[in-house]
């Protein structure tokens, strides 16, 4: 076999291999690079899969957590509802016990009205005594006397017609009295009797004001002033006028000035009490004794 022949048959037989390879070859590398792509592929979805997943899974899990919290706000809504419900029903019960013992008391009251209404009247008629005995309250008597009377008038009971008219007898009698406002009296007795240690007595004198003192210049061209003043003053210590018509006030010790305030603090106290008492000689005779000892 020549060289060349045999080169040109070992090219040729090369290329047929090649020929025979090459289409595998590249068949391969494209299943190669189309599993890679796909592989790629592939794994960026599983990616994209795993982290949508992931962001799922999160809001599942906020999700839970809301809903849990939401739950939990409705069972203390429920239990506060319940708690609520409990109270409303406990106030219903009372409500409706309270409605049977108000229905039971207006029965009572309607079978007993009468005995109400004579106690009414004779509460009435306690006052009107109260008011005119104690305080001499003629105002105050009239409108409880008055109020029995109404009271008689809505029973409309015949047998009442005596009660009745002896009440407007009363009422009459009251209302031709002559008024005394005993309340403003004894407030002013009380106002006297507070104004009592302000009074000055008869025998307190009050201290001259002292004269100016003398410019200094002046006190020697005074001298012969003060000496005839002095000497007036000496002269009138010698000859005293003293009127003979009226009586010498005494002198009192601080302490009998104390139980004279006292005493007619006492007297018109005592005018105070004898007025709301009613009792009209007492009340005359303590103010006249109270009246003496101021004039004099």
């Amino acid at each position: 076999m020549v060289p060349g022949d045999t080169a040109s048959g070992g090219g040729s037989g090369r290329e047929s291999a090649w020929r025979r390879i090459g289409p595998a070859a590249w068949i391969a590398a494209f299943a190669a690079a189309l599993f890679a792509w796909q592989w790629y592929d592939t794994r960026g979805e599983v990616n994209a899969l795993r982290q949508e997943l992931a962001r799922k899974l999160a809001d599942a899990d906020t999700q839970g957590k809301e809903s849990r919290i939401v739950a939990e706000q409705a069972r203390e809504a429920v239990a506060d509802a319940q708690v609520k419900l409990g109270v409303l029903e406990s106030r219903l019960a009372e409500s409706q016990n309270q409605q049977i013992a108000l229905e039971a008391l207006y029965q009572e009251l309607s079978r007993n009205r009468d005995e109400w209404a004579y106690a009414e009247v004779e509460q009435s008629l306690f006052i009107a005594s109260q008011q005119l005995s104690l305080a001499g309250n003629v105002k105050g008597a009239l409108i409880a006397l008055q109020a029995a009377d109404a009271r008689l008038q809505r029973m409309n009971r015949p047998q009442l017609t005596a009660l009745r008219k002896a009440i407007n007898r009363d009422i009459e009698r009251l209302k031709a009295a002559p008024h005394v406002d005993a309340v403003a009296i004894s407030a002013r007795l009380d106002n006297l009797a507070a104004q009592v240690d302000k009074l000055p007595l008869a025998m307190e004198v009050r201290p001259q004001a002292e004269a100016p003192a003398p410019a200094p210049g002046a006190e020697q061209a005074s001298a012969w002033a003060r000496f005839w003043r002095d000497a007036w003053a000496e002269f009138k210590q010698l000859v005293r006028v003293q009127s003979m018509d009226k009586p010498e006030v005494p002198l009192l010790a601080p302490e009998q000035a104390y139980f004279l305030r006292e005493n007619l603090k006492l007297r018109l106290i005592g005018a105070r009490l004898a007025l709301l008492s009613r009792d009209t000689s007492s009340y005359k005779a303590d103010l006249r004794a109270a009246r003496d000892w101021l004039a004099r």
